[in-house]
């Protein structure tokens, strides 16, 4: 069932007759987001429009963060599917969106799949920067990180990606952690954090001997 849908999507986006099968992605991702992202590059790379349907995919994700409206159409489940489908139609052509872009909207309508639409463009995100050969890395702190120590810990994380592949870090501040760091770098994670350790050696002293 899960196979014949995601045809269904690829056919959507694809405008190509002869193009019936996906393009392997740089990297998977996985679910619904997933699926709908991966149809969508699958599409433009055959088109070649891949840059042009990012640059749609941040005015859509810019457009429901800044416009009140228009993410309350999007999340409206009492809205007719057809009646989303032709209005974002007409607001694809209004601000000239790819075809792809558009009928990644058109469809998402359809199947009743809007809600899911920024899940769609962040694992579209992630199919990008793999594509770059980038690999994305985040890493959590208990306080912000200065210029220089965000250098050096670049520098750190260089070493576990390939000679070809570049660093695209993002931080974040959890003060819960207390100390130390939580570093997530493509498919790895490794939990240096204070408050692991203080977990990981409660759990051992309250283990009964």
């Amino acid at each position: 069932m899960a196979c014949n849908k995601l045809s269904m999507v690829v056919r959507s986006f694809s405008t190509s007759n002869i193009a019936n099968q996906l393009v392997k992605p740089p990297v998977q991702v996985f679910g619904i987001d997933g699926r709908y992202a991966t149809a969508l590059y699958s599409a433009a790379v055959k088109q070649k429009t891949l840059d042009a349907v990012e640059r749609d995919l941040k005015k859509v994700q810019d457009a429901i963060k800044t416009d009140v409206k228009f993410n309350e159409f999007v999340r409206n489940p009492t809205i007719k599917r057809s009646l989303k489908s032709d209005a974002l139609k007409a607001v694809a052509s209004k601000i000239s969106l790819n075809p792809q872009t558009s009928n990644l909207l058109q469809t998402l309508a359809e199947n009743g799949r809007l809600k899911n639409i920024n899940g769609v463009i962040n694992a579209f995100k992630i199919l990008m920067a793999a594509h770059r050969g980038e690999v994305t890395c985040e890493v959590v702190t208990a306080r912000d990180l200065d210029a220089a120590q965000k250098q050096k810990l670049e520098g750190v994380l260089k070493s576990f990606v390939k000679s070809n592949e570049t660093i695209h870090l993002t931080s974040k501040v959890d003060p819960s952690i207390i100390g130390g760091m939580i570093v997530s770098i493509g498919d790895r994670y490794v939990d240096m954090s204070v408050a692991s350790k203080i977990k990981k050696y409660t759990e051992i002293i309250s283990t009964p001997v």
